[in-house]
C-alpha cells in the first residue's frame, strides 16, 4: 500500500497544502517518512489524514466559482468502529461547505471496505450541500454493495456510466463537466 500514491497529474492545477481555503494549508509532506497505516500497513506519506484510523483522502482539486472538490480516499471506510463519516463530515466537508464547496466527487478506487453504522451523517452532509450533489466514482463493487444494503445510495450518486468513468483522462474541468451530464 505504501505505493499507493495520490493521483500527482493535476498539482500544477491545485495543490490542498497552498489553497488559504483548505484544511490541509500550510501542511509540509514528505517522501520518505511514512507514518499513516491502514490494517498495519503504512501508506503513502502525501495522503491525508482527518481524524479516522483507517480512511484517508487527498483534496485533488476545487473550483471555489463551481463549487466542486474532487476529494481521493484510500484504506477502509468504517463507519461501524471508527465513526468515518463523522470524521469526514465535521473535520472536511463543513469546512469546505463553509467555503460554499457544495458539490464532491468522491474517488474510491482504493477504498477496501465499508462497514456502515446510520445515515444521519450522509443525511446532514446532502441538506448542507443544499442542492449540490456527492458522486461518487470507481468505487468496488462490494462498497456499492454495502452503499445499497445500507440505504445510504439515497444520499450519494452513482451509476455504472459514473462508476466506470476513466477519470485519469479527464482534465478536472471536464471531469466536472462528464460528471454533470451524467448526474
Amino acid at each position: 500500500m505504501h505505493d499507493i500514491e495520490p493521483f500527482y497529474s493535476w498539482r500544477h492545477l491545485y495543490t490542498s497544502e497552498n489553497d488559504t481555503h483548505s484544511p490541509f494549508e500550510g501542511r509540509e509532506y514528505s517522501d520518505i517518512y511514512f507514518s499513516h497505516t491502514v490494517y498495519n500497513y503504512y501508506i503513502h506519506p502525501q495522503w491525508d489524514e482527518f481524524g479516522s484510523n483507517t480512511l484517508y483522502l487527498k483534496i485533488l482539486f476545487v473550483d471555489y466559482e463551481k463549487s466542486v472538490a474532487i476529494i481521493e480516499l484510500i484504506g477502509e471506510w468504517n463507519d461501524c468502529l471508527y465513526n468515518d463519516i463523522m470524521f469526514l463530515k465535521r473535520n472536511i466537508i463543513e469546512l469546505m461547505l463553509s467555503k460554499g464547496i457544495q458539490n464532491y466527487i468522491l474517488i474510491g478506487e482504493n477504498v477496501l471496505n465499508f462497514h456502515y453504522s446510520d445515515e444521519l451523517y450522509y443525511e446532514e452532509w446532502h441538506e448542507d450541500s443544499d442542492g449540490g450533489y456527492i458522486v461518487c466514482i470507481g468505487f468496488l463493487p462490494h462498497v456499492i454493495t454495502e452503499f445499497k444494503n445500507a440505504g445510504i445510495d439515497r444520499f450519494l450518486v452513482f451509476n455504472d456510466d459514473i462508476l466506470d468513468i476513466d477519470w485519469r483522462t479527464y482534465t478536472p474541468d471536464h471531469l466536472i463537466e462528464k460528471v454533470e451530464s451524467l448526474i
